[in-house]
C-alpha cells in the first residue's frame, strides 16, 4: 500500500526512549533540503521530522517521474527478488543510453540493508538536484548508477520496531530478505538472486568506484559518517595500489568535505566490547563474504559506509549526500589514477593468497577516538553494571587501542583448477563473478594434484542457510583423473584468480566447500563387517611388520582408540584395496605450475 508523510505516525509507538540523547547538530549540509513545497521535494524532506523514507512503491514511482522529466536520468531493471518485485537501478549520464567508457563510473548501493536506507533519501536528493538544481556538472565527466533499494523484499517487510538501536526513520525495513538471507555475506557465494544481479550488473559496466552504504550497530561517538576500506592506514589488502589510492587520494577529500559542511567523518571501527567501550576497537573482520573483502579480492575499489545509528535520519542522510557529491567530483579530476592503480592490481598474481583472518591478539596501533560521555548504572534487568551515555561529546580524546586482522593460512597458487561438469551449480556462480573458463566439449584426461580431507568437521549450526564445514589438514597425491564432457578448467592468470583460489581451496573459510555445499565427499558408501575385517587385519599383523609397529605405535599413542574396537578394525579397513578411494576426496583438481 501507498505511504505519505503524512500517513505515518510522528514516532514509533514506543519513541524508543531507551535510545541515548543525540548530541545537537546544526551542519551547513541543511542547506541541501528543498522545502517542502518543493514540487521535487523528496518524501523524506517533506517530511516535517525529516524521519520518513518511503516505501518501495512510492520510490520507484518518484524515480520514474524524474525519468520521464529529465533526459539526464534512465530506470534499468537488473533483477527480480524472490518475491517477484523488480530490483532496479537508476542510471545518470550525458551519454545516452550507453555509458562512453572513458569516464569513470560510480556505483552506489543502498539497502543492501533495508533497515539501513540513508542512500536511497540521499540519493533521491542528490539526483534531483543534478537533473534540476544546477548540479549537472557532477556528471560531465563521470557516470552515476545509483541502486535505491537492492533488498527489495526486506524494505517491504517494514515496520516501527525493525532495528531498535537506531534513530530512525521512524519506519524502516527488515535486514535480511524475503528468504531469510543476509545479502552482505554473499559476495562469495552468490546463493540469492539479489546479490547475482547486483554481480551481473557490476561486471556489465565495471564500476570505477563502488559505494555500499549501511548504517552501523555499536557504541555510541561522535563521528556521524564513517566508512572504510581494506588496506586503509597500510592494512593489508589484495589490492595494495587501489587501497593506495583509497588512502593518499580518497579519504583526505572526502573528510574535508564532510567537515566543511558539519559533519564529523571517521574510519570504520568496531568496539571490542560494547560494555567497556575503552578496551579498544577492531577492523571487524576482512572477510571476502562482505562487501569491502570482495571488492579486494576483485580489486574493484569498495568503500563500505556506516554511519553512526545513534545520529539522527537527517543528519546521516546528509552526510551521505555530501558524501557521494564528493566522490562524483573526485572521480571526475582524479579517475584516471585510480583506473591506472586498478589496472596495476588486476595484473598482479600472488604466488601465495593469504586467507583465513582472525582478529589479533595484541593491538596494532592506538588511536585518537571521538568519543562520548557515558556512565554505568546497577541493571535490575540484567544483574549486574550497564552503561548510559549521556549524548554528550567528551572533550578528551579517548586513546584507543587497535586490532587488526592476521591470516592464519597461506594458500599456495596453482596454475589452474579443473572443476567436473556434474558440478553445474558450482561452475555457474563462477561465471556468475565473471571468472573466466574454458568448458570441455568431451572427456579429457588430466594429471592433477587431488586433495584426501584428513579431518573434516561439521558444524553443529546452520550459518545463512548453509552447514559449514571446517578441514585442517589435507593430503595431496597426484593423479591422472578423467573430466568428462562439461567439466571445466579455470586458469589463476586472470585478473579474478585470487577469488578463484578463495572459493575452490577447501581450507578457504570463503570456500564453496567451507560453506558446506560440498557435502558430498563425507558420505561412506561401502563397508566391511567386523567378522570379514578381523580375520583379515589379524593377517595383515602377521604379513606385515611394518605395518605392527604402525598400529603399536597408534595404539600407545591413542587410548581412545586402542579401546574402540570398531575404530582399530576401521583403521586396518582403510589400508585394504576394499576401502573407498574417493571417500573424502575432493572432486576439485588442482593442476600445478609446470
Amino acid at each position: 500500500m501507498s505511504q505519505s508523510p503524512s500517513s505515518i505516525p510522528n514516532a514509533k509507538p514506543w519513541d524508543q526512549p531507551f535510545l541515548p540523547p543525540a548530541p545537537e547538530w546544526n551542519g551547513k549540509s541543511k542547506a541541501l533540503l528543498r522545502p517542502a513545497s518543493d514540487p521535487w521535494a523528496s518524501a523524506f524532506e517533506q517530511d516535517p521530522e525529516h524521519d520518513f523514507s518511503p516505501d518501495y512503491a512510492d520510490t520507484r514511482a518518484w524515480f520514474d517521474k524524474l525519468d520521464a522529466a529529465s533526459d539526464l536520468v534512465r530506470i534499468e531493471q537488473f533483477g527480480v527478488s524472490p518475491e517477484g518485485r523488480p530490483i532496479y537501478a537508476v542510471m545518470v549520464s550525458k551519454d545516452g543510453p550507453t555509458f562512453d567508457p572513458r569516464k569513470p563510473v560510480l556505483l552506489v548501493q543502498a539497502g543492501i540493508h533495508p533497515g539501513e536506507i540513508d542512500g536511497k533519501d540521499a540519493g533521491m536528493m542528490l539526483l534531483r538536484d543534478i537533473a534540476f538544481y544546477g548540479k549537472d556538472s557532477l556528471v560531465d565527466k563521470v557516470n552515476l548508477i545509483l541502486i535505491p533499494i537492492l533488498s527489495v523484499d526486506g524494505h517491504e517487510r517494514a515496520g516501527a520496531y525493525s532495528r531498535p538501536n537506531q534513530r530512525g526513520p521512524r519506519i524502516q525495513g527488515w535486514r535480511n530478505t524475503a528468504t531469510n538471507q543476509n545479502l552482505n555475506r554473499d559476495y562469495m557465494k552468490l546463493d540469492q538472486p539479489e546479490m547475482r544481479a547486483v554481480r551481473a550488473l557490476a561486471n556489465k559496466y565495471r564500476p570505477d568506484l563502488y559505494v555500499d552504504v549501511h548504517v552501523t550497530d555499536g557504541i555510541d561517538y561522535q563521528y556521524d559518517v564513517t566508512f572504510g576500506f581494506n588496506g586503509e592506514d597500510g592494512a593489508f589488502s589484495r589490492s595494495p595500489a587501489i587501497s593506495g589510492w583509497l588512502n593518499a587520494t580518497f579519504k583526505p577529500a572526502i573528510y574535508k568535505a564532510l567537515e566543511k559542511q558539519g559533519h564529523i567523518p571517521g574510519e570504520l571501527v568496531f568496539a571490542i566490547d560494547d560494555r567497556n567501550p575503552k578496551l579498544g576497537l577492531s577492523d571487524g573482520g576482512l572477510g571476502e563474504r562482505f562487501s569491502n573483502g570482495w571488492g579486494s579480492a576483485a580489486h574493484v575499489p569498495t568503500i563500505l559506509i556506516e554511519n553512526h545509528s545513534l545520529k539522527p535520519h537527517e543528519q546521516r542522510v546528509l552526510g551521505t549526500y555530501v558524501f557521494i557529491e564528493e566522490a562524483l567530483r573526485l572521480l571526475a579530476a582524479k579517475g584516471g589514477d585510480l583506473r591506472a592503480a586498478i589496472d596495476s592490481d588486476r595484473a598482479e598474481r600472488p604466488a601465495e593468497i593469504a586467507a583465513n583472518f582472525v582478529a589479533e591478539d595484541k593491538p596494532a596501533t592506538t588511536r585518537p577516538f571521538k568519543g562520548i560521555l557515558y556512565e554505568t548504572y546497577q541493571s535490575a534487568a540484567s544483574g549486574g553494571p550497564e552503561l548510559r551515555w549521556l549524548g554528550k561529546p567528551d572533550p578528551k580524546l579517548w586513546q584507543m587501542p587497535f586490532y587488526g586482522s592476521r591470516p592464519t593460512l597461506q594458500l599456495k597458487r596453482p596454475a589452474a583448477y579443473w572443476v567436473p561438469g556434474y558440478r553445474a551449480d558450482l561452475i555457474e556462480r563462477l561465471m556468475i563473478h565473471g571468472v573466466s573458463m574454458e568448458i570441455l566439449a568431451e572427456p579429457r584426461t588430466v594429471k592433477v594434484e587431488m586433495l584426501h580431507l584428513d579431518d573434516p568437521k561439521v558444524a553443529a549450526g546452520t550459518n545463512e542457510g548453509h552447514v559449514p564445514i571446517t578441514v585442517s589438514k589435507v593430503t595431496a597425491t597426484t593423479r591422472d583423473w578423467v573430466y568428462p564432457a562439461g567439466s571445466v578448467r579455470i586458469s589463476t592468470d586472470q585478473p579474478l584468480g585470487d577469488i578463484v583460489v578463495l572459493l575452490l581451496e577447501p581450507q578457504s573459510s570463503e570456500s564453496f566447500f567451507a560453506w558446506g555445499m560440498i557435502p558430498e565427499v563425507l558420505n561412506r558408501v561401502e563397508y566391511i563387517e567386523g567378522y570379514a575385517v578381523a580375520p583379515l587385519a589379524d593377517r595383515m599383523l602377521a604379513a606385515d611388520p611394518a605395518l605392527k609397529a604402525e598400529f603399536e605405535a597408534k595404539l600407545a599413542a591413542d587410548p581412545k582408540f586402542a579401546a574402540d574396537p570398531d575404530a582399530r578394525l576401521g583403521w586396518f579397513y582403510e589400508r585394504t584395496p576394499f576401502h573407498d578411494s574417493r571417500y573424502r576426496l575432493y572432486p576439485i583438481g588442482r593442476e600445478l605450475p609446470r
